[in-house]
């Protein structure tokens, strides 16, 4: 048993002392904090992390506006409901089974309860400023009646519980703009959901719903930006992506994926087929048969020239012929290397300053060649990559170097490596021309390149 001593509070709180409004004493191992009575000032105290299993030494800190017990061996909150100024109370990670002692905390805007063994919510009617609840992790079966007069509410995570029905138990939270009951045994979404209009997030991934019929209220949910079903017999159907997106038009983001990359797959997987279609369509065996046959008979007729015939239409004296003709041709070849032997011989050099001449015209003769190779190669290179007549924004490639992909919309998607660009690649030239001087930069690429991604409402929020 580690108690705090009063000293230990005074090292803590100096040089204020007793007047001090904020303490830290989490990770320390206490069981025992019944000497903070004399702490009449504190506002703000961190008690997360220790051997607590009461707070019953807290009772004279009637000024606390902030308290964290994370994270203790608390059975319950007795002790804690003559806090009737606390905002702020963070319970999570402890063994708590009744939240009763909550009633008389009149003041609370949030009040976090993950990870216990609460089964019950007690009834919240007097926390007008109530605006954050989370009871995650938590076997709670129902809502009851608890937050039936709570409409200043507008977050309410209860994933990872044992809920199994909606019902009109949030029909009041007419200000709920976040609710997060994934991991449930839900079966079904109510049609009371349509009161609560301003709902921006809702999370209803892994339960049990499987009507289609359910998703019509979702049309009354005008502000809705991110919604997720997976995990629900609902969404093994490969349509429901489109139902979705026609009864909530505004939606961003759906089963944890935007829209705009919903809808592009989509697009892509209708062209291709149309592709297939028209590369491949339906023939009769009998037209392809003919086919073949004709260009059979093409082939044939290119190969049979009139001025080289074939060997079944040439007469037996050309083929006697043959011989005797190959013997000139040699001989004739024979005359003209020596010819050739021979002006070499007289146009190489004599002196040194002759040599000297000859080697100038040489070397001017393959620097030409030279120059003459490489402005061809410059030609083909011309229609890729170094294409100055295509901009900058569609110049992107895929990793492999293989078919250019467009211009990921979303700039974080690319990630740098070693100068390169992985996800949706800028160029690595290897072989470089340089552009013209003067050519003049497109507004539109400057405003691709330049612009900030539009980032769509409703990611994860960071206090779940």
């Amino acid at each position: 048993m580690v108690r705090l001593t009063l000293e230990q509070t005074a090292r803590e709180a100096a040089p204020a002392g007793c007047l001090a409004t904020f303490l830290d004493l989490s990770h320390r191992s206490f069981t025992d904090v019944s000497c903070l009575g004399s702490f009449k000032n504190l506002e703000r105290l961190d008690l997360g992390h220790n051997c607590l299993v009461t707070l019953e030494g807290l009772s004279a800190c009637t000024n606390l506006k902030w308290l964290s017990v994370i994270e203790n061996k608390l059975v319950s909150l007795k002790g804690a409901e003559v806090l009737s100024k606390l905002q702020v109370l963070n319970a999570g990670k402890n063994k708590l089974t009744r939240i009763d002692e909550v009633k008389s905390m009149t003041s609370l805007g949030a009040l976090i309860l993950n990870d216990n063994n609460i089964t019950s919510i007690c009834k919240l009617d007097p926390h007008h400023q109530l605006n954050t609840l989370v009871l995650s992790k938590n076997p709670v079966i129902t809502f009851g009646d608890a937050l039936v007069n709570a409409k200043s509410i507008k977050k309410i995570s209860m994933s990872h519980c044992e809920i199994e029905s909606i019902g009109s138990s949030l029909a009041a939270c007419v200000e709920l703009k976040e609710l997060r009951l994934a991991h449930n045994k839900i079966t079904t979404i109510p049609s009371d959901l349509a009161k609560n209009t301003k709902i921006l997030n809702l999370d209803l991934g892994n339960n049990l719903i499987e009507r289609e019929s359910d998703l019509k209220v979702l049309s009354e949910l005008r502000y809705l930006r991110n919604l997720n079903l997976q995990g629900n017999p609902i969404a093994e159907k490969g349509t429901l992506a489109k139902k979705v997106m026609k009864i909530v038009p505004n939606l961003r983001i759906f089963n944890a994926k935007p829209i705009e990359a919903i809808s592009q797959n989509e697009n892509s997987g209708k062209g291709s087929k149309l592709k297939k279609d028209e590369e491949m369509p339906d023939r009769d065996p009998i037209d392809s048969n003919t086919e073949k046959k004709e260009k059979r008979k093409r082939s044939k007729q290119q190969v049979q020239s009139p001025e080289e015939p074939a060997a079944k239409d040439t007469p037996p004296a050309a083929t006697i012929a043959a011989p005797v003709k190959s013997a000139l041709s040699d001989s004739k070849k024979k005359k003209k290397e020596k010819v050739v032997t021979e002006q070499d011989k007289s146009s190489r050099p004599k002196s040194k300053d002759d040599k000297a001449s000859f080697d100038d015209t040489e070397g001017k003769a393959k620097k030409e060649s030279k120059k003459k190779k490489s402005a061809n190669k410059g030609d083909k290179d011309a229609g890729g990559i170094d294409d100055t007549e295509v901009s900058f924004a569609e110049l992107m490639f895929s990793g492999d170097g293989g078919v250019p992909e467009p211009m990921p919309k979303d700039k974080t998607q690319a990630t740098a490596v070693d100068g390169k660009f992985v996800g949706g690649l800028v160029i690595d030239h290897t072989k470089k021309r340089k552009k013209a001087k003067g050519t003049p930069i497109d507004a539109s690429d400057l405003k691709q390149l330049c612009s900030a991604p539009e980032v769509g409402a409703g990611g994860l929020s960071g206090w779940d």
